[in-house]
Parts: structure tokens; C-alpha cells; sequence
């Protein structure tokens, strides 16, 4: 199968390219190199794996990789929520025109699987946990409001073009890779840490979250590309809830250091409580997450530290 993965020099891209190729998959990867994980480009080079500098936008670049393509995975997109508060155009124009480009750029092409990588930050504010695909979307941000968007799009492909299609609402991903300004929370306080300085937490470190490993999003999205149905929506993560107390002393005790957590106001956009209920994930496409939040902290920061 050859897949087409949009966003492929950032960290999921990057670590979803490799993967693929990994396991037999013959992958085109494109990306604007606007906000590249340099480690994983880098590693992406050594390895002789292309990325295409192609922006999404740009239609006519981007069919010319298009062509022959089997599948695409879309996961090119703006991701920092708190920019996205202040930037909220730049966030429409990019997430959401530009999967109505790739989408229109896969019709075109006569692509026939498309995997569009959404958030759960398109549920808002939980009304019950865990959250189900059913829940209702309330997305609090920008961001959030711009992946829902970009999932009505898959759907209306999917719909009236006939492009099979799945969603795919990924929790808060970490894994080997995963920096610079839109490094999630877990390699924050590992680089702090390291260092000796307290791990920042804003607000009181009682929300909670959904960690999910990189390696299972890349399985989960493996999976996806083998299901046969004509659109529908699923959830991945862990399926379990951790405190951002509880996340940094987990990597406190790790290094073994004296420091304790500082706390800020919180910030304008966040959720409370977010966890997952991966169930149906589990029971249609055999997903089921491998790296346990423990180990993936050690395993990132044994490659922090090499």
C-alpha cells in the first residue's frame, strides 16, 4: 500500500513515516517544515526518508506527490492551543483549509482511504467520563473548533464522494522526539527536571489526562488503514487518567531529584478532566495500547539523556 502522510516531519508524522516504512509500507511524506521535530527529521535524513516540502494549501504541489497514492494520512496542522487563543485565523486558514485541500487533492487523485487525525480537544469540557465518541463536541479553543471543522469535511467526503474515511481523536500523545514550541507537558518536565529546576504546573496539578505512547497512535492509525467501513470515528488513548501532580512527581522520582513542582495560574482554554473511553477502538479495530505511562517516561528519558 502506498500511503501519503501529510505533517510528516513533525513528531507524530515523523514517527508515523518510520513506522510504516518499517512494516512494509511504501510512504510519501510532505510537510511545510514549519514546525519540524528537528530530532526526528534529522534521524528521517540518516535513514534516506524524503519528506517533500509541499504546504497542504499549496493544491497543485501537492498532487504532484498525490498521484498513485492508495491512502492518505492527514496529520499536518497547527496544534498549540494557547496560539491558536490569540491566532484563531491562522488556525482556520491552515487546519481547517488545508484538509479541505487535501481532501479535495485525494477525491482528485481517486484516493481511496482517508485517515484524518483529529483531537480530543473537539469534546470541550467533558460532561461525563471517560469520554465517549458520542459525547457531545464543545470544543473551548480555536484549535478545538478547528479540528471539529476538519472532521465535518471528512465526513461530507466521505458522504457524498465516496472516500472511505476514518477519524482518529487522539488524546495527549508524548513519545521519543516530542519538543520545541509544541512540546506536550511530559518532555517539559523532563527537560526541567533534568536540569534541576522544578516542573511548572499550571494551575492546581488536579486536571487530569489521557497519555498515550506515540508507538500506539501509530498502531492505532495501522489499523485504521485496514478497516473496511465507509466513515466513522474513534477514539485513542490509554483509557486511563493521570493528575498533573501525579505526572510530575512520576518524573521526579525517576531522576531521583530534589525538586518539587511550581505552580502558575492556569490557562485560558484548558479542560479539567479529559480520559478516554477506547472501547470502541478496542472491540471495530483491534486497538489496544502497549506502552504503559511508566515505562514510556522511562524510555524517554533514557533517550533524553543518551
Amino acid at each position: 500500500m502506498r500511503v501519503l502522510v501529510t505533517g510528516a516531519a513533525g513528531f507524530i508524522g515523523a514517527s508515523l513515516y518510520m513506522y510504516l516504512v518499517d512494516r512494509g509500507y511504501e510512504v510519501v511524506g510532505v510537510d511545510s517544515y514549519r514546525c519540524p521535530s528537528r530530532l526526528l527529521l534529522s534521524i528521517l535524513r540518516e535513514r534516506s526518508l524524503e519528506v517533500h516540502r509541499v504546504d497542504v494549501l499549496d493544491r497543485v504541489m501537492l498532487m504532484n506527490v498525490a498521484r498513485y497514492t492508495d491512502a492518505i494520512v492527514h496529520l499536518a496542522a497547527f496544534i498549540n492551543v494557547d496560539e491558536s487563543m490569540s491566532e484563531p485565523y491562522k488556525y482556520i486558514n491552515n487546519n481547517v483549509m488545508g484538509t479541505a485541500s487535501v481532501l479535495e487533492v485525494g477525491r482528485e487523485a481517486g484516493v481511496k482511504k482517508f485517515i484524518y487525525i483529529s483531537s480530543a480537544a473537539v469534546y470541550g469540557e467533558p460532561l461525563e467520563l471517560p469520554i465517549k465518541e458520542s459525547h457531545p463536541t464543545r470544543p473551548s479553543s480555536p484549535y478545538g473548533y478547528s479540528k471539529l471543522m476538519g472532521e465535518y469535511l471528512v465526513r461530507m467526503y466521505a458522504e457524498l464522494y465516496g472516500v472511505d474515511s476514518v477519524v482518529l481523536r487522539l488524546f495527549n500523545v508524548y513519545g521519543f522526539g516530542q519538543s520545541g514550541e509544541y512540546a506536550g507537558v511530559i518532555p517539559r518536565f523532563i527537560e526541567r527536571v533534568s536540569r534541576g529546576k522544578s516542573p511548572i504546573i499550571y494551575g492546581d496539578g488536579e486536571q487530569t489526562r489521557d497519555f498515550v505512547h506515540v508507538e500506539d497512535v501509530c498502531r492505532a492509525v495501522e489499523l485504521a488503514l485496514s478497516y473496511n467501513g465507509s466513515y466513522d470515528v474513534f477514539n485513542v488513548g490509554s483509557g486511563r487518567a493521570v493528575s498533573i501532580n501525579e505526572l510530575a512527581w512520576l518524573v521526579i522520582n525517576e531522576f531521583q531529584a530534589e525538586v518539587e513542582p511550581e505552580y502558575e495560574p492556569p490557562r485560558k482554554g484548558d479542560i479539567k478532566h479529559s480520559v478516554a473511553d477506547i472501547s470502541k477502538a478496542s472491540k471495530i479495530l483491534g486497538f489496544r495500547p502497549v506502552v504503559c505511562l511508566e515505562d514510556g517516561i522511562r524510555i524517554m528519558i533514557r533517550d533524553y539523556l543518551n
